[in-house]
């Protein structure tokens, strides 16, 4: 099967920001994204014990680096057919595809996917250690606000710095290379502190409470309290702390969207994109009363993202009004 149907069919809404990136970035971004993707499989599969899991977890990045694949090809074919997406189910068969895929990218962007598939990996440890009573079915909590915000920087962080490095591999960006790393790895916090907030009933059910007991203990809370529905309100005051500090690190990308070059106008799109729609779902996961509902799903709807990209051409050719336009979403947060 070809690596690009299978980015398209396991990435979702991202690939529509892979799609537009220049050519001589779109590879390496996907061949990153699927190593990723692929390495969350064997994390979150069920059928290995977490110990066999954590063991093929830490050993994946050198497995990819030396294409020593034998122990993942046989996990591969223990856990073949638990997936419900098909091609999830071929991405397990295609690990040594997308291994030799990579020998066909430049050694530099190369360099970049092994480390932002280390860091990745170093998250996915962290799940399958801090949780680990999760698999005998109690729930467990990150204990300090900090291992939060350390979770978000190598699951989100370290992604943005990773699209970065490619962003100013290929363009003249118009600031110093350090201080736009740095943005984009605060810009990766907020777009991860989305997903820890939109899949907190998922988390729960799953034994992971990713917020910290320092803070729920401020709140007269418990992570087994967030089992149920009726403390949504109770627990608004950390879902508001939490997205506060998400705003805060998205509001990095004025400085960001403007170092990019004017005429890079594919790679601006692609950036615009992942970062506007992180701002409409922070308005939604504000405006949601009942979070902690396993029923209720926070989402954007599509009439978003079609209007997004509808009005994208004015925004490509202008920071300010992607500015103004940024700036009049995160208004609406409280």
């Amino acid at each position: 099967m070809e690596l690009n149907t299978l980015l398209k069919h396991t990435s979702r809404s991202l690939y529509l920001s892979v799609k537009m990136l220049p050519a001589s970035m779109r590879p390496a971004f996907g061949l990153a994204y699927l190593l990723c993707r692929y390495a969350d499989t064997i994390a979150d599969t069920h059928l290995l014990p977490a110990e066999k899991r954590l063991h093929a977890i830490k050993q994946f990045p050198q497995a990819v680096r030396t294409r020593e694949l034998s122990l993942y090809q046989q996990l591969a074919q223990e856990i073949t057919g638990t997936s419900e997406n098909p091609y999830e189910k071929a991405l397990l068969k295609h690990l040594p595809d997308c291994v030799a895929a990579l020998q066909t990218i430049e050694p530099v962007q190369q360099v970049f996917i092994y480390q932002v598939v280390q860091a990745v990996c170093e998250g996915m440890c962290i799940d399958l250690t801090a949780f680990q009573a999760a698999e005998t079915g109690h729930l467990k909590a990150f204990k300090t606000l900090q291992e939060l915000a350390h979770y978000c920087r190598l699951m989100g962080g370290k992604p943005g710095l990773f699209w970065s490095q490619l962003i100013y591999h290929t363009h003249a960006v118009k600031m110093p290379k350090e201080p736009f790393f740095d943005l984009g790895q605060h810009i990766g916090d907020a777009l991860q502190i989305v997903n820890v907030l939109r899949d907190l009933p998922k988390d729960l059910q799953l034994g992971r409470c990713y917020f910290p007991e320092e803070q729920l203990h401020l709140h007269n809370l418990t992570a087994a309290d967030l089992l149920r529905p009726e403390r949504s309100k109770k627990f608004e005051p950390i879902k508001r702390y939490w997205l506060h500090w998400g705003k805060e690190n998205l509001q990095h990308a004025f400085v960001y969207y403007r170092a990019l070059p004017k005429g890079a106008l594919r790679t601006r799109a692609a950036v615009a994109w992942p970062i506007l729609w992180t701002a409409d779902t922070f308005c939604k996961l504000a405006a949601e009363p009942d979070l902690l509902n396993p029923v209720k799903r926070v989402k954007i709807p599509r009439s978003t993202i079609y209007f997004t990209l509808c009005v994208t051409p004015l925004i490509l050719m202008s920071s300010t009004l992607f500015s103004a336009w940024l700036k009049h979403k995160l208004k609406k947060l409280p």
